[in-house]
């Protein structure tokens, strides 16, 4: 198992989808950045791959397991993918080029395909640890997301807006879905801030494992952090346990291409994603919010040509 979270947590692990010979050339390689094993992007991913690799011709596709949202960016930014998934708010970072966000420049070559479901902000806390809203996460044991990651951007942004910092925190850990869950079945940490679309396999295990509380965030704070992030809630029965609804806040995800990806290559990747919803939702249920009239609005870059072609075709744009 340590073997594995080593591989998922430096982004080498890898599995091949699809169709066409080895030697297929560059324009014919799909390479799907997504994050960890235990979240929501890798299965989405792993779909996309398969759709791609089968409804594409020519294409040869992979899925990637990596840290998420700020190393999808940068490696697009360096030519290591072809789309990845990424929260809003690291989009919008990566296009001004914001250091402290995990971009040491302005990351150009992005280009949108489309804004698909939105990232609920989900903190979970063990029913013992007596965390039952945000002030009481003061003095208590969190995981926050691996090392800048989107989810740990969001853990920042949520605490400053509560007039909080991780100095208030008795301990911080940064660690991926799965391994945060780990630790709070072993009474090592008592909750867990994760981003992620709704019902999570980490949360859905750590729920089931033992009694949990899914904590409360008031409409004030995400009305206090602005755009790119809304007022949303989690609906009772998310999780095992969870008897009422929980608000919360929720931010978009952004499938994301590069600029020098062709045309060509990002219009049927735009196309084959909407025409092929049903194969992401049976992946996971978080695909059930992906609809393509949503997937032009509110992006913070530009859209590809190729992307917009479809979205025009569509009456779209």
């Amino acid at each position: 198992m340590i073997g594995v979270r080593k591989i998922v947590a430096t982004g080498a692990l890898a599995l091949a989808f699809g169709l066409g010979s080895m030697a297929a050339g560059a324009s014919e390689f799909i390479n799907v950045l997504t994050g960890g094993t235990s979240g929501v992007y890798y299965p989405l991913g792993a779909a996309l791959a398969k759709i791609y690799g089968e409804k594409i011709e020519g294409a040869r596709t992979q899925v990637q397991a990596t840290k998420a949202s700020v190393e999808n960016l940068n490696l697009l930014q360096q030519g290591k993918g072809e789309i990845a998934f990424a929260l809003g708010d690291s989009v919008q970072a990566a296009w001004a080029g914001n250091e402290e966000a995990g971009f040491k420049k302005k990351l150009d070559k992005l280009r949108a395909i489309a804004a698909i479901y939105p990232n609920y902000i989900q903190i979970v806390a063990s029913k013992d640890s007596g965390i039952t809203d945000l002030a009481s996460l003061k003095g208590k044991r969190v995981s926050v997301g691996a090392p800048k990651s989107g989810t740990e951007l969001n853990a920042r942004a949520i605490l400053e807006a509560a007039g909080m910092s991780y100095k208030d925190l008795a301990k911080v850990e940064y660690l991926d879905f799965g391994e945060s869950v780990e630790l709070i079945k072993n009474r090592q940490l008592d909750a867990t801030l994760q981003s992620a679309g709704l019902g999570v396999a980490s949360i859905k295990d750590l729920a089931t494992s033992l009694p949990v509380t899914v904590v409360a965030v008031p409409a004030a704070i995400p009305e206090k952090m602005g755009a790119p992030f809304l007022a949303a809630t989690i609906p009772a029965g998310t999780y095992e346990g969870q008897t009422a609804d929980v608000p919360t806040v929720a931010i978009t995800n952004i499938l994301v291409t590069r600029s020098d990806v062709s045309d060509e290559e990002a219009y049927q990747m735009t196309k084959q994603l909407f025409e092929n919803l049903d194969t992401l939702k049976a992946a996971h249920k978080a695909a059930s919010a992906i609809k393509p009239e949503n997937g032009p609005k509110g992006l913070p870059i530009p859209l590809h040509p190729g992307a917009e072609k479809y979205y025009k075709e569509k009456g779209l744009l």
